[in-house]
C-alpha cells in the first residue's frame, strides 16, 4: 500500500493521495457500446442473441427462464442457504418497509391548497451480475425494495456461465423474492434490451444494479437518450475507506480491506490511521489474509491503488473521508459515534469492531447498492424511494384564485409571457361580474 503524511503533503499532492484508478469510460468503449446499443434497439431479440454469443459464448433460444425453474432451484437449494436468504430477506423489508413516505398536505394560504402523493414506477430493470462471483446480494438489495414499494413488473437480467445456465442460488433468490421475470443475458446489451425493450424483454422506466465498465457505461448513455430510463446513480469500481485508531484490531482492519480488493481488480481500498506503528501492522496483516485468499491475483491488483495515509488528528481524519467521499466507510476508531456527525460525504458507515462492512453487504438490512468514485457527494445509495416518483396536487377555491392571482399576473407580467397572466385575469374577471 502507498504510504503518506498527511501533514507533509501540499493540496496538490493530497489530491493525488486521493485520486482513484483512471476512468474506466475510455473513448473506445464507449464507442463499442453505442454500436451494441443501437444495435440492440434495431434488431431487438435478435441483436441480444447475437452479443450473448459473441461475449458470453452462449448461444440460446430464449432468455426468458421459466418461473417453474426458479422453483426448482429454491427447492434444491441447501437448507442452510434458504435460511441466509431468509433472514437477509427479512432483515432487508424491514428496513426499507421503515422508509415508506407520507404524503403530505399543505393550505399555503387561505382557498390555495397543495398535496404530494407518491407513486412507484411501474417497471423496473434489475441488472445482476453474474460474472466472476454471482451476487445474490445484489438480487435481495434491489428486489426487495422494488417489491415493497408497489412496482408492478420486477425485471431481472442477469449474465448466463458458459454453459447457458444461471446460477442456480440466483434463480432460488429470485424466486424466493417474487420477481416478475429473469432474464439470462448481461453485458451491455442486457441494458440496451431494458432501456428500448425488445420482442421479449419489456422496456424498463428505470434501470438498477452495478456492473463492470460496459454496463455501467450502458447506464449512463441510455439514461441520456431523450425519453430514456431514469438509472439509480453513478456507479464505478468498488471501493471502501476504514479509519484506524492506535488501538485497533489490524486483522480486522486488514480484512476489511481484502473484502473491498477481491471485488474487483480496480477496486480501491484506502486506510486512514492515526498511528504509524499500526499501519505497518496492518500492513502487514493484509499481505499475510492475501497469500490463502482464493481470488489473491485480484486482490493483488487491486491493492496496486490501495492507499495508506497516516493523519494526526481526528479533524483531519475527517477532512480525508469528506473529501474522498467513500462507497463504504469502515470506522475502527474509539468512540466512531462522535465521528458521524461530521461526516458529510459517503455511501453507507460501518462503526465498530464488530461491525465488517460484509454485514452491509449481505445482511444487516441497508441496501449494498451504493455511490462510488466520489458520488457520494451528490448521491444516496439505493433506497425505497429509489423506486417512487412523487406528483404535486394544487386545488384553487375562488377565494384563492383572488387572493393569489394579482401575484401571479405580476410575476408573469414581469417575465413578458401575456398568456399566463390572462389565464389569471380572465377568471377574475369573471369572478367581478
Amino acid at each position: 500500500m502507498e504510504r503518506f503524511y498527511w501533514s507533509d503533503l501540499s493540496e496538490e499532492m493530497r489530491k493525488n493521495a486521493l485520486s482513484r484508478p483512471a476512468a474506466i469510460a475510455d473513448d473506445k468503449l464507449v464507442a463499442s457500446v453505442r454500436e451494441i446499443m443501437a444495435g440492440v434497439k434495431s434488431n431487438g431479440d435478435k441483436a441480444v442473441k447475437d452479443y450473448t454469443t459473441k461475449f458470453d459464448g452462449v448461444s440460446s433460444q430464449s432468455f426468458l427462464i421459466p418461473e417453474e425453474k426458479l422453483e426448482s432451484a429454491w427447492e434444491a437449494l441447501p437448507d442452510a442457504d434458504k435460511t441466509a436468504i431468509e433472514t437477509a430477506k427479512s432483515n432487508i423489508e424491514q428496513f426499507h418497509l421503515a422508509q415508506k413516505p407520507q404524503d403530505i398536505s399543505v393550505k399555503t394560504m387561505k382557498g390555495v391548497y397543495c398535496r404530494r402523493e407518491s407513486r412507484a414506477i411501474s417497471t423496473a430493470g434489475l441488472y445482476v451480475p453474474g460474472g466472476t462471483a454471482p451476487l445474490v446480494s445484489t438480487l435481495l438489495m434491489l428486489a426487495i425494495p422494488a417489491k415493497v414499494a408497489g412496482v408492478r413488473n420486477r425485471i431481472i437480467v442477469t449474465p448466463p456461465a458458459k454453459n447457458g445456465q444461471v446460477n442456480q442460488a440466483i434463480l432460488a433468490a429470485a424466486y424466493r423474492c417474487g420477481v416478475t421475470a429473469v432474464y439470462a443475458c448481461g453485458g451491455a446489451q442486457a441494458i440496451a434490451a431494458l432501456a428500448y425493450g425488445t420482442e421479449t424483454i419489456p422496456k424498463c422506466d428505470k434501470i438498477f444494479g452495478p456492473g463492470n465498465a460496459w454496463v455501467a457505461t450502458a447506464k449512463s448513455l441510455a439514461a441520456q437518450e431523450p425519453g430514456g430510463p431514469g438509472i439509480d446513480l453513478p456507479a464505478g469500481p468498488s471501493e471502501a475507506m476504514v479509519l484506524a485508531g492506535r488501538k485497533s484490531n489490524a486483522t480486522f482492519v486488514a480484512s476489511d480491506l481484502l473484502s473491498q480488493a477481491e471485488h474487483d481488480t480496480l477496486a480501491q481500498v484506502v486506510c486512514v490511521s492515526t498511528s504509524s506503528d499500526k499501519a505497518q501492522e496492518i500492513e502487514d496483516a493484509v499481505q499475510e489474509q492475501l497469500q490463502s485468499l482464493p481470488r489473491k491475483e485480484i486482490a493483488e491488483q487491486a491493492l496496486d491503488y490501495a492507499r495508506m495515509i497516516i493523519a494526526e488528528s481526528r479533524a483531519d481524519v475527517v477532512d480525508i473521508v469528506n473529501r474522498y467521499a467513500p462507497e463504504h466507510l469502515i470506522i475502527q476508531m474509539k468512540d466512531p459515534e462522535m465521528l458521524v456527525p461530521n461526516i458529510r460525504n459517503a455511501g453507507s458507515i460501518f462503526l465498530g469492531p464488530w461491525t465488517p462492512e460484509a454485514v452491509g453487504d449481505y445482511a444487516s438490512g441497508t441496501n449494498h447498492t451504493l455511490p462510488t468514485y466520489g458520488a457520494a457527494r451528490s448521491y444516496s445509495g439505493v433506497t425505497l424511494e429509489s423506486f417512487i416518483k412523487y406528483i404535486s396536487v394544487q386545488r384553487l377555491t375562488k377565494k384563492g384564485l383572488k387572493n393569489l392571482g394579482p401575484t401571479v399576473e405580476r410575476l408573469a407580467t414581469m417575465e413578458e409571457l401575456e398568456a399566463h397572466r390572462r389565464a389569471v385575469s380572465l377568471r377574475l374577471e369573471t369572478l367581478n361580474d
